[in-house]
């Protein structure tokens, strides 16, 4: 896994960006592909999963993710649920000590958000419509509402699709000029007439910051680059794929 300096140095937090090294998965989804909703065998995605958690030194019961569907919905996380059973949501966020919450991206931004101080942890699956459209913004409320304080809440995004490998249509670029004014400047143009190359990472860090958090970090890691580490959506369909493997991105409060 991958950790981010910003949230490594924070006693009493756990987390990691996770590759796709170190599972039982095979095929298109080696190895370590945790989508349930993926066609994957089962048990090996659950065996996946559970890998994760004893890197977060975890019990897999207590490691939940939502069913994620692109919306800018948060759910404060009180207990577990069964893995397939989460609730529709793109964000979680808690201040249960030993319940890790996690999120899955092939390309999307997986953010995750911490305040040390007042121990509450975020983690927000951020495509372009759920940043265009306030994911981050209200994971950073759902996370007041447990105590935390945006000026201490350091957000980091893990690996992300770059906008070297993200070409978009005009509708796209329509759609963020009306919704997002200003956002021309995460836009270049493309080699094809009409068509632009979208920063989504520089959004996503243009939304934390204008959010108001203390530290809004950035790996700089590419999805669709970086094959013998991630799985990506978009390389996939270029390929003519029938389907794709997950990562996850998971912070976990330790326990006393």
């Amino acid at each position: 896994m991958i950790k981010a300096p910003q949230l490594e140095e924070m006693p009493g937090i756990k987390h990691g960006y996770f590759t796709r090294v170190g599972g039982v998965s095979d095929g298109i989804y080696g190895s370590l592909n945790i989508g349930l909703g993926s066609r994957d065998d089962r048990d090996s995605v659950l065996e996946n999963r559970r890998r994760i958690a004893q890197a977060l030194a975890v019990d897999p019961a207590r490691l939940v993710s939502p069913y994620q569907h692109h919306s800018a919905d948060v759910i404060t996380v009180g207990e577990p649920w069964a893995p397939g059973n989460g609730p529709k949501a793109d964000a979680l966020v808690t201040d249960r000590p030993g319940m890790a919450i996690a999120i899955s991206t092939a390309d999307c931004g997986p953010v995750l958000f911490a305040d040390g101080h007042a121990r509450v942890v975020g983690a927000a699956h951020a495509g372009w419509r759920g940043a265009l459209t306030g994911v981050l913004e209200a994971t950073i409320e759902a996370m007041e509402k447990l105590g935390a304080e945006r000026g201490r809440i350091s957000a980091v995004l893990g690996p992300t699709i770059s906008a070297a490998a993200y070409e978009v249509g005009p509708e796209f670029v329509e759609r963020f000029q009306r919704e997002a004014p200003g956002s021309e400047r995460h836009f270049t143009p493309s080699g094809r007439e009409g068509h632009a190359m979208f920063d989504l990472p520089g959004f996503i860090a243009e939304r934390l910051e204008k959010a108001g958090v203390g530290e809004a970090g950035n790996l700089g890691l590419c999805t669709y680059a970086d094959e013998e580490r991630f799985y990506s959506y978009r390389r996939a369909t270029h390929r003519g794929e029938d389907d794709y493997g997950r990562l996850m991105s998971a912070i976990v409060l330790s326990e006393a």
